[in-house]
């Protein structure tokens, strides 16, 4: 193949950002991408895109895990096991990844959760911390990154309200997100019946709702890129489904339009990149080799290697081409793999009385909901309460959709007369509480290649080794308990609870959330990183790695803000010092 500038691997979200500003550079780029090529016309079309039973229970744009999926265990002394079947998350497949699938839940991360370790050691001293705890600042600060957050919410058409205007609180905001240069660029998307009813009840109990952040598009917008959104319709067909309004952000709805007219970029599907190539001492990357449609192997050679997929993906690859030094849970050492984390959340059935008419098929996957951020982050004094992170709680619902969005009260049969009763009754009178809470890193909990299990083409799955420890148990209990709060002074007839209890081990078959983070960590050091503070590898300074795989930790927040946010900063420092100077651009 001819030499390139530049090859990114995977093109989701942050593959398109960097196809974006590096062609805007004047470089040729190409991208490769596993799956197919798919676009809102005609593969999101409607009537076919609102098609319960092949999108969200099938998973139509989902990863087929028959040709390669991760194995699982709970701790060292376990063996892994092969995920089979979707559950507990889910890997987007084709062109746009999990950017087209998404629910559109578009926070920044607080300020704090940029510098978490040096955060909490400076507010409650090193000892609050679990010894096996390995939590780390990210290397960059919130004023660094606002800029291209806010870039990225433009990109986006994102909706909501501004909270902090340079330091000075708005009402109707969130009162405890880090500063905004400027607000949102659209107005909130319209609250759901539900979603007032609980931003009702909070205001009662003295907490301070505002409307969720959506990357569903209020009102007809057009974006920096000049590509046009049309204004969200609440259909309730968000999440596991792609956006026929041309409402929900993605990369097809946001950037494809004018990337993939520009002369210099040039994108091959069916392309699956098995490992970057180095040159002989291992210190620069000459490319990568793909396996194309046909099965035959093919090297890309190019100057600057973006690695860009699913967080997953990212770890792995890094781990198959040699770079960097796997992660070791016995003795600490390498970062490849270090700082696995995940979320955990606990989930509230509110059931109404008839005579309140919640309607619960108006939803949106972001927007129509009420956000309460008091318990997040470090908003709040963990002194008394002995854990680290905390969680936001969410009211309101995101569809009605019947075969996985219909809640029953407790008690009801799964099946039969009386569960149908049930859910007729039920279904117009009901909405629900989430919280959505962060998880911390550990020393026992990273992923590394499977000895026993290998995908189609032979090469080893990533292997996930992951449970739930104390600290998640007391902030999960802890939050939760502020909902129920809410919920009881929403005064529904009942209410159904489900909660990770103490012992409960990490579970794979029910669904939570698609947000692992994590295995190819930034930081301040090639000891404890994986990748500088520009997401450029500490021991390849030409291979570039982007997305959620970069977290120390997992914050509270849905991670999509801050993961696009990186990408543009990343895009800036490529763009404006490793083209003009190749090489390390800081120095260990």
């Amino acid at each position: 193949m001819k030499p390139v500038d530049a090859v990114i691997v995977g093109f989701g979200w942050t593959g398109a950002i960097m196809g974006m500003e590096l062609t805007d550079a004047g470089l040729e780029v190409v991208a490769l991408e596993r799956g197919n090529y798919q676009d809102t016309s005609p593969d999101f079309s409607y009537p076919q895109i609102a098609d319960e039973l092949s999108y969200s229970i099938r998973g139509k744009l989902f990863q087929p895990l028959t040709r390669e999926t991760v194995s699982i265990r709970h701790s060292l002394r376990d063996t892994a096991v092969p995920y089979r079947q979707y559950g507990s998350f889910l890997l987007g497949n084709n062109v746009g990844g999990a950017g087209v699938h998404w629910n559109g839940q578009h926070y920044r991360p607080s300020p704090e959760d940029l510098n978490l370790h040096s955060r909490i050691v400076e507010r409650y001293g090193a000892d609050f911390m679990p010894q096996d705890m390995t939590i780390q600042d990210y290397g960059v600060s919130y004023e660094e990154l606002e800029p291209f957050m806010d870039h990225f919410e433009r990109v986006c058409g994102t909706s909501g309200k501004a909270g902090n205007l340079n330091g000075e609180l708005v009402a109707g905001g969130n009162p405890y997100e880090g500063f905004r240069t400027r607000d949102y660029p659209n107005p909130p998307v319209a609250d759901s019946y539900g979603a007032q009813l609980f931003a009702k009840a909070a205001r009662e109990l003295g907490y301070r709702p505002f409307p969720q952040p959506a990357a569903n598009a209020s009102q007809p917008y057009t974006n920096p890129y000049g590509v046009r959104l049309g204004p969200c319709n609440l259909c309730g067909f968000c999440e596991r489904f792609g956006c026929f309004m041309y409402s929900k952000a993605s990369p097809q709805a946001t950037i494809l339009p004018v990337l993939m007219k520009r002369p210099g970029f040039s994108l091959r599907t069916n392309s699956h990149v098995i490992r970057v190539n180095l040159d002989s001492q291992g210190r620069r990357a000459t490319g990568v080799t793909y396996i194309d449609g046909q099965g035959r192997e093919v090297e890309q050679p190019a100057d600057l290697v973006i690695v860009a997929a699913y967080q997953m993906h990212n770890v792995r690859l890094m781990l198959l081409s040699g770079i960097g030094k796997p992660y070791d849970p016995v003795t600490g050492s390498g970062v490849i793999g270090k700082n696995y984390a995940y979320q955990m959340m606990s989930n509230l059935s509110l059931f109404f009385d008839k005579d309140v008419a919640i309607n619960p098929f108006i939803g949106a996957g972001a927007g129509g909901s009420q956000i309460v951020d008091e318990f997040n982050s470090d908003h709040f004094d963990h002194g008394p309460h002995g854990f680290v992170g905390g969680a936001y709680i969410i009211g309101g619902q995101t569809g009605g959709r019947p075969i996985q969005q219909l809640a029953v009260p407790p008690g009801t049969p799964s099946w039969g007369a009386a569960w149908k009763r049930a859910a007729k009754d039920n279904y117009l009178h009901t909405t629900s509480i989430v919280t959505h809470g962060s998880v911390m890193s550990y020393r026992d909990r990273y992923l590394d290649l499977d000895p026993n299990y290998k995908d189609a083409f032979g090469l080893p799955l990533l292997r996930v080794t992951f449970d739930w420890h104390e600290n998640e148990y007391r902030m999960s209990r802890f939050v939760t308990d502020r909902a129920l709060e809410i919920a009881r002074q929403m005064k529904p007839r009942e209410h159904s609870l489900t909660l990770r209890q103490r012992g409960d081990h990490y579970d794979v078959r029910p669904y939570q959330s698609t947000h692992t983070t994590g295995g190819v960590i930034m930081g301040t050091s090639p000891e404890t990183s994986a990748l500088n503070r520009y997401l450029q590898s500490w021991d390849v300074h030409n291979v570039f790695v982007t997305g959620a795989s970069a977290f120390p930790q997992n914050i509270g927040y849905n991670p999509t803000g801050l993961v696009g946010g990186l990408a543009y900063w990343a895009a800036k420092a490529i763009r404006e010092q490793y083209l003009k100077n190749p090489g390390p651009m800081v120095h260990a």
